[in-house]
Parts: C-alpha cells; sequence; structure tokens
C-alpha cells in the first residue's frame, strides 16, 4: 500500500481491515459493486444513489457542521481549495453579517474624545 501521510509517498506492506473473499484489498471498483447491492436491499433510490453520493453526502454533512473550507478540502484530497469551493459553496451556511461596523467603530471614537 501507499503511505501518504509523511508528505512523501512510501509503499508499505500493511495488513488491511477490509479484504475480498480471495484476500485481495477493497477498490473503488470493489466498493462500488458492494454498495450497489447494500443500496438496493436498503431500498434506496437508484438515481442519484450511487456511491460517490456518499462522498457528497460526507462533504455535505461536513459542511453544515460549520467546518473550515481547507478542512473540507484536506478530507476530500482535493487538489485546490478552488475545486472544493466550485463544488460545495452553496452549501456553507451564511454567517450573520454585521452591518454598520464603520459607523459603530466612529460614533465609539467620537465619544471617548
Amino acid at each position: 500500500m501507499v503511505d501518504i501521510t509523511s508528505g512523501d509517498p512510501v509503499r508499505r506492506s500493511v495488513p488491511l481491515l477490509f479484504t475480498t473473499t480471495r484476500g485481495n484489498p477493497f477498490t473503488d471498483r470493489t466498493w462500488s459493486n458492494e454498495w450497489v447491492k447494500w443500496r438496493d436491499k436498503a431500498g434506496w433510490p437508484k438515481k442519484h444513489g450511487g456511491f460517490h453520493a456518499l462522498r457528497h453526502f460526507f462533504a455535505t454533512t461536513l459542511i453544515t457542521n460549520h467546518a473550515e473550507p481547507q478542512d473540507v478540502q484536506r478530507l476530500l484530497r482535493h487538489q485546490t481549495l478552488r475545486i472544493t469551493l466550485g463544488t460545495y459553496v452553496p452549501w456553507w451556511p451564511r454567517r450573520e453579517r454585521r452591518r454598520g461596523v464603520i459607523g459603530d467603530i466612529l460614533r465609539a471614537a467620537a465619544h471617548h474624545r
């Protein structure tokens, strides 16, 4: 397996947590095939119900729970923040925008003279 936790990719032999019945590693294709079986058994809709939808669910769950954009980028392994924001910016909650900040500051300064 390739270990990227230290920054530079290093190949390491590791025991796998999940393997196929033949002892091979689960690949993205293996997970997708299994997902279709689990999804159908659970009765989830096929439309927009692919394995990739779980990635979007993960991302939007992070976002709606106030995760920082850089954290979402890192967890999704997007190469740039632009990719993350371009995909998910509509999901980020809008923070209350404070109005009249300049006026408040000027009034406080005039009051302290």
